[in-house]
């Protein structure tokens, strides 16, 4: 959840360049933010609660100069958001400063031990062990990197670090099951826990695995595992242009994201589907790659979980036996696996805790896993058998929107190529498919070029509650769609599949509770019978369809108008219409909508 971000070079702008690292991971984590520079003696610390623009205040008045520095923006998990909790933390002295990312499961017993041998802490967090800890080790005379190693091993949970000590020109660095990337430059070297941090200065970067330790100075840095061996991690060039990651005139980086979709779709589809003949093709999936799969699980959290549901659904209608699953439930209570059952982790950043939790639970369970991810280098995409990529571009706004798009469509192909290894045939309206996958882009333009949403959200902004109700693929959509609209406007709404409203929902239906329904071009009468269950309630309905379908203009209050397409992604134009809604309803009623209140982008705690 957290950020971090460690700058070495042999120049003294290490603070512009921490700063620059903070600002592009405050999607990660904005309870509080800080930083320690060094250049000759102990770090020099400042922190600060509150958003990144507080600590910038304090260091107009005193800018420290040198070229070795960590920073951290916070994401709150042990203790409140104060300026005592904010990070870097030291020990008992300055010469140690640490930042971290993730949880320490034992600091508990750690602080207690600590505590006495007549240690004084200062924080709440489970991160000011380490600095304590290194301090100790440090004082038994070893070096600075003896002493990070040893404190490394007295730590369990997930983490990454990175430390700076006093007599040291170096930054030491680990992780384990929080990520961690390097960035390599000319004659510099960043640490981050996503590469956007640092793209404004390099594309080059190094991708982690648990366990490794880095030591980097100004003339270099060195790889270890954590008893010291050398290991080799290799340099790889990520293409992502530092402009994607800007917010490019936009007033917000969600609607800068979900005016991309028409672009991050036509990433993911490109030289994937071939319309005319029906052909899929996934570069690392051949023919016959799932002719061995009898069953798949999807595991996912949030947003992507609505994916994972669209996928499994297209799937049981192909004969191909599939569910979705909550990651967080999943790797306590996973369901039986052998070694014909594919696990697909759906994760944006591949980096979500719950989900790599499923993951390693499944494998080691024998089933086969696939990772299906934004991010190259990601922890799942290297832990995982195999791993497709959705190629949506960075997404900043910690609301997700263009990657559920690209999910959507990415486990649409993967889908194709399953049902085909599995059942031996192809699906029998493969074509009007692919067709409707390759219009899909244009699609979505038209949609963002003729939206009325704004007036849709004006007009229900004082609603007690917003309900949110579909069917078949419409049913994944309606719950995004909510969950949308609570994340970022901070008012009640909930998604439903249509059909249950009337096992208890319904109850909670009012002249002040508009319903949005969505359309999807199957079972339209029963969904539309579901809309009469709410029209006679006195309860506005407002229906997201096709602009020719005449009896959802007649039931609804009024219709946000998607093009006609194939079932099976018409819920990606009604999301785009619901991405939409829940931004101008957050919009007008001034809600901080890039950085919801207890949300951030990147889950890496369970």
């Amino acid at each position: 959840m957290c950020g971090i971000i460690a700058c070495v070079g042999d120049s003294d702008d290490a603070v512009d360049e921490l700063l620059v690292g903070l600002e592009n991971l405050e999607y990660r984590g904005y309870d509080s933010a800080g930083l320690a520079v060094k250049n000759g003696g102990d770090p020099a610390v400042f922190k600060r609660k509150g958003e990144i623009s507080r600590l910038k205040d304090v260091l107009a008045d005193e800018t420290p100069s040198g070229g070795l520095g960590i920073g951290h923006t916070r994401w709150s998990t042990h203790g409140p958001p104060t300026d005592a909790n904010a990070h870097p933390h030291t020990g008992c002295g300055d010469r140690v400063a640490v930042v971290h990312n993730g949880i320490i499961e034992n600091h508990g017993a750690l602080r207690e031990e600590l505590r006495a041998r007549g240690h004084v802490f200062d924080s709440d967090t489970d991160t000011e062990v380490i600095p304590h800890l290194v301090e100790e080790h440090l004082a038994e005379g070893v070096s600075p990197e003896t002493a990070f190693r040893r404190t490394v091993r007295r730590l369990s949970g997930s983490y990454a670090v990175a430390m700076l000590v006093e007599e040291s020109d170096a930054v030491y660095a680990t992780r384990s099951g929080s990520p961690l990337v390097v960035g390599v430059d000319d004659g510099e070297y960043f640490l981050a826990s996503d590469v956007p941090a640092f793209l404004d200065f390099t594309d080059d970067v190094i991708y982690l695995d648990d366990g490794d330790v880095v030591v980097a100075r100004p003339d270099g840095h060195v790889i270890t595992d954590l008893d010291g061996n050398a290991v080799e991690r290799t340099v790889q060039t990520v293409d992502w242009d530092p402009e994607d990651a800007g917010k490019g005139g936009y007033d917000h980086y969600m609607l800068k994201e979900i005016h991309e979709q028409p672009t991050a779709l036509r990433q993911t589809l490109r030289g994937r589907v071939d319309a005319q003949t029906g052909e899929v093709a996934l570069e690392d999936f051949p023919p016959g790659t799932f002719e061995d799969v009898s069953r798949v699980q999807f595991v996912a959290c949030g947003t992507s979980y609505h994916a994972g549901i669209v996928g499994a659904r297209l799937l049981g209608a192909r004969d191909v036996p599939a569910r979705a699953f909550l990651a967080s439930e999943y790797a306590t209570s996973p369901p039986p696996v052998d070694g014909e059952t594919l696990v697909v982790g759906v994760t944006q950043s591949g980096e979500t805790a719950d989900t790599l939790a499923a993951l390693r639970r499944a494998r080691a369970a024998g089933a086969r896993t696939v990772a299906v991810t934004n991010v190259v280098g990601s922890t799942a995409a290297r832990e995982c058998d195999d791993a497709l990529f959705i190629r949506a571009g960075p997404e900043i706004g910690v609301a997700a929107t263009k990657t559920f798009s690209s999910q959507v469509v990415s486990l649409t192909l993967l889908g194709e190529r399953l049902v085909r290894d599995v059942t031996g045939s192809r699906s029998d309206d493969v074509e009007e498919l692919f067709a409707a996958l390759s219009d899909l882009p244009g699609q979505v333009q038209q949609v963002l070029d003729y939206t009325k949403a704004r007036r849709v959200a004006k007009r229900y902004r004082d609603s007690d509650a917003y309900f949110f109700i579909g069917r078949d693929t419409g049913f994944p959509v309606a719950l995004e769609g909510a969950l949308k609209f609570k994340e970022i406007t901070y008012e009640h709404a909930e998604g439903f599949a249509a059909g249950e409203l009337k096992h208890g929902p319904l109850a909670l239906v009012t002249p002040e509770t508009p319903v949005f329904a969505v359309f999807n071009g199957r079972d339209h009468e029963k969904t539309l019978g579901n809309v009469k269950e709410v029209e006679a309630r006195g309860a506005p309905v407002v229906a997201v369809a096709t602009d020719d379908d005449e009896a959802a203009f007649e039931h609804a209050e009024t219709v946000l108008t998607v093009p006609e397409t194939h079932p099976d992604v018409a819920g990606v134009l009604a999301n785009v219409q619901l991405q939409l809604l829940s931004y101008h309803a957050a919009d007008l009623l001034g809600r901080s909508i890039d950085k919801p209140r207890n949300l951030a982008k990147s889950v890496t705690v369970e």
